[in-house]
């Protein structure tokens, strides 16, 4: 089968046909509650980003509209979210100052070469780059970035200037600033993380024993956020919390999203690939990985390289309507499939109601305490800290525990880019040392039946003269030399051993390197007066010798089956192993 890009599909016109009145019921609620749930979210990563608030907006309208034109996935929410927001301020901060024009410049360059990024991947089909990111590193990293996320926001929720890229360089800013905590915001902070704490715990339970539905229970329970919001602003705004000296998200100007060119600079480019490209896949990571989640529960499918294009698309609208980069957030895109939405309706009208709030909402937000969009964004990114996992991790593998733990310990101590570097370096090394020792077994015939099991764990039947070694991984150029040597060790503890039998049940693949191997271990055995012979191949494998002369070459013969080998090589083996019946 030949290769081919693929080209960009359009889901809407797939689930625009479906709409009935009662769908449109359900997109219309779910997004009307996204909308509501996404603004201050919105609002805390773009600060959380080092940028200004109404980046945050200006990111959660154009990009959910483009993703729900494109987007595989009837359910997720596209938008700012926290890992990305924080991975955009550690690129963004290595070129400029937060704040300051630049900075948005760069921000905007960085969701451009994105959105470059996953539009050429998703059109030459590479949505299986999500498997390079092992499950233990995405983990660690998530883990990590959780707590980093967490720790920048302390300098906001006591109200003092610190920075830092880095937990220790963080928390050393902050306690070096202790004596300038402001009161009167970190009363608000403690009070807000309380409220929002006791929210996520408490409240869905307690409106469950008052008679309200899960689904709405779990809903109200969500928009907690929202409602620290209103009461916290309101109260900055009656007592003047902005004179007070308490930090406020500030003017916001409304209006529509602006039209933005990013700054056409190649040098700058190349700089930003690197930290673009790890954006773009754990972005693309967290999203199928949400989007297949959720999928599933429908009996849906989401299409790895559709989104691909999709994200891609969303991440250039962001680059031209002065957003950062964007992914699909988890939380948003629960509550989106809780709400009852149904297709991507509901994004649109999602974004719908970011735009009005845009427009006329705005001046609200003013005296909007950044210490309370400090408190919601630790709530939600604690929820992304698994510590449950590192014992998992330990008792079940110790390499996979090894990468998680260096991620995690890399991103806390190096920053998010060199975490997750060191993550995946270590998993790929890993992989390679795993599969480079591969299991190796001599089989036997199970008695009475034509099963084959491993000689050092079951009472097996053998012979001298023939030995099966089944080897339960591919061959490749890291392993060949290990079948080389296991044949060799067999050949001189056998003095009267004849034939060898490679069982390939396993083996899915022989590159290049392990067919020279193949052909030099025949060539061995041919001169010591034995014979190679291979069993249960598979037809992908079967082809690509097919296309060589090494079965034309090959001192023995090929067999269907292991028994099949066994009973027409050593006959007394297999007469031996039959079941007898008495007279």
């Amino acid at each position: 089968m030949s290769w081919k890009p693929t080209l960009p599909q359009w889901p809407i016109l797939q689930w625009g046909r479906e709409i009935d009145r009662q769908g449109l019921a359900d997109d219309a609620l779910a997004g009307v509650i996204v909308a509501v749930m996404i603004i201050p979210q919105s609002l805390a990563y773009a600060l959380l980003a080092g940028l200004p608030a109404q980046a945050g907006l200006y990111a959660s309208i154009v990009p959910l509209v483009l993703y729900a034109l494109l987007g595989s996935s009837r359910v997720l929410a596209v938008g700012p979210v926290a890992v990305v927001s924080l991975m955009t301020a550690a690129a963004v901060g290595e070129f400029a100052q937060a704040g300051t024009a630049h900075y948005a410049e760069v921000a905007l360059a960085l969701a451009l070469l994105s959105g470059l990024m996953l539009t050429v991947m998703g059109l030459l089909r590479l949505g299986f780059i999500a498997n390079f990111l092992s499950h233990p590193v995405i983990s660690g990293f998530i883990t990590a970035s959780g707590l980093l996320i967490a720790a920048s926001q302390i300098k906001t929720l006591v109200g003092v200037q610190a920075g830092g890229h880095n937990l220790p360089e963080m928390l050393t800013s902050v306690l070096a600033k202790w004596e300038q905590v402001h009161g009167l915001t970190l009363a608000v902070g403690l009070a807000t993380l309380a409220f929002l704490f006791a929210v996520r715990s408490r409240l869905k339970p307690l409106l469950r024993a008052w008679g309200l539905s899960p689904r709405a229970a779990d809903l109200l329970s969500k928009l907690g956020p929202v409602a620290a919001i209103v009461v916290t602003t309101s109260a900055a705004a009656v007592y003047d919390w902005h004179a007070q000296g308490m930090k406020t998200v500030g003017a916001i100007p409304p209006g529509l999203p602006p039209f933005t060119f990013p700054t056409w600079d190649l040098a700058l480019w190349g700089q930003l690939a690197m930290p673009a490209l790890l954006i773009s896949i754990v972005g693309f990571v967290e999203s199928v990985s949400v989007g297949q989640t959720l999928a599933a529960k429908r009996r849906e499918r989401v299409d790895p390289d559709q989104e691909l294009v999709a994200l891609g698309a969303a991440n250039l609208g962001a680059a031209f309507t002065g957003g950062f980069p964007v992914t699909g957030g988890f939380s948003r895109s629960v509550v989106n499939f809780d709400a009852g939405a149904r297709t991507q309706l509901a994004s649109l009208i999602t974004a719908a109601g970011i735009l009005l709030a845009t427009l006329l909402f705005t001046p609200a937000l003013f005296h909007l305490p950044q210490a309370t969009l400090a408190a919601t964004i630790v709530v939600a990114v604690l929820s992304l800290v698994d510590y449950k996992i590192l014992a998992r991790t330990w008792r079940y593998s110790r390499p996979d525990f090894m990468a998680l733990m260096a991620t995690l310990v890399m991103t806390l101590l190096q920053g998010v880019e060199t975490g997750l570097v060191v993550g995946v370096a270590l998993s790929l090394a890993l992989y390679l040392w795993r599969t480079s020792q591969p299991h190796i077994a001599e089989v036997g015939l199970v008695p009475g039946t034509e099963h084959f099991r491993n000689v050092q764990r079951h009472q097996v039947l053998t012979v001298p003269q023939l030995v099966s070694l089944r080897m339960d991984e591919s061959l490749y150029f890291a392993n060949a030399r290990a079948i080389e040597d296991r044949i060799n060790q067999a050949v001189a503890r056998q003095p009267a051993l004849r034939h060898v039998v490679l069982q390939c049940s396993a083996i899915n693949d022989i590159d290049a390197s392990a067919l020279e191997s193949l052909e030099a271990i025949d060539e061995r055995l041919r001169d010591a007066g034995l014979q190679l012979h291979l069993s249960e191949v598979k037809g992908p494998v079967m082809d690509r010798l097919q296309r060589s002369d090494f079965l034309e070459q090959l001192s023995g013969r090929v067999f269907l089956t292991h028994y099949q080998a066994v009973q027409a090589l050593t006959p007394e083996l297999t007469a031996a192993a039959a079941p007898h019946t008495g007279a």
